[in-house]
């Protein structure tokens, strides 16, 4: 993640060489470390001193902080850091602690690329029948502020805060909208409700997510029961069957999987006579 170049300074006849670090988001072979799954990403090393250069990509932001306080927030482009540190002080920083400077700086890439998440859970119909839900949301932080705002207000433990982490958030919010709907909606007109539930977690989390700076881009929702046999059962329901005849036709299904040949007198009701 660092690349350095070498700059001569010179200073009462002694010449000093000073290493400026290149602070970006490749590893030191060259890969992108800001992959689909990652929001946020804090640079480890701890040798960001006055001169060094950072790096901002098309798809990144930058926030610089120094002692807990942010400095700036940069854009695409690279940048010279500029800190209340003089040059020869800088240099003196490299020779003496090799790197490991006692002032330390922190700069933090936040992904602007628009990314998506996967949740998936349960939830019940008015009839308490359990329900499977998966929910794909697309995000993307939008602004210098946003950005601002993802630091300030997202916790993140090591360094990296990934989608899966926002899924943490985000889940019980998801929860709480699905089932506001399904729990007083019949098993079989979920589907029928489908729009109404989307329009429902896409309000809730886009409300959510805002006090974090992300911005919510669109969602899609997909229920269907739990139980294979009651997807099974609507499936049939579904051809215009009575619920009668639902359960028969299932019924000869699972006798003609066993290879029985009294399965279609299952379908008609009727007894079987040799």
């Amino acid at each position: 993640m660092v690349k350095s170049v070498a700059a001569n300074f010179i200073g009462k006849g002694v010449i000093i060489v000073a290493i400026r670090n290149v602070i970006s988001t490749l590893t030191s072979s060259g890969e992108e470390t800001m992959g689909p799954d990652v929001l946020l990403f804090h640079y480890p090393g701890n040798d960001i001193m006055n001169g060094s250069l950072l790096t901002v990509e098309s798809n990144h932001f930058c926030v610089l902080k120094s002692r807990g306080a942010i400095l700036n927030v940069y854009e695409t482009g690279q940048y010279p850091v500029e800190t209340p540190q003089k040059v020869l002080i800088g240099a003196i920083q490299q020779a003496f602690y090799g790197g490991q400077s006692p002032w330390q700086y922190e700069a933090i890439y936040v992904n602007r690329a628009k990314l998506v998440i996967r949740t998936e859970g349960r939830a019940l119909s008015a009839e308490m029948a359990p329900l499977h839900y998966q929910v794909d949301y697309y995000i993307h932080v939008d602004t210098k502020d946003d950005a601002l705002k993802l630091v300030q207000h997202m916790p993140y433990q090591g360094h990296f805060i990934k989608t899966s982490e926002v899924n943490a958030y985000a889940g019980p919010v998801l929860e709480q909208a699905i089932n506001q709907i399904c729990q007083v909606t019949p098993l079989e007109q979920i589907n029928e409700h489908i729009h109404d539930i989307t329009e429902l977690v896409t309000a809730h989390l886009q409300e959510f997510l805002a006090v974090y700076g992300i911005t919510l881009n669109n969602v899609k929702v997909l229920v269907s029961p739990a139980d294979e046999l009651m997807k099974r059962l609507i499936s049939l329901r579904a051809f215009g069957l009575s619920e009668d005849q639902a359960a028969r036709y299932y019924l000869a299904f699972l006798m003609a999987d066993k290879g029985l040949i009294t399965a279609p007198n299952a379908v008609t009701n009727t007894g079987f006579t040799v």
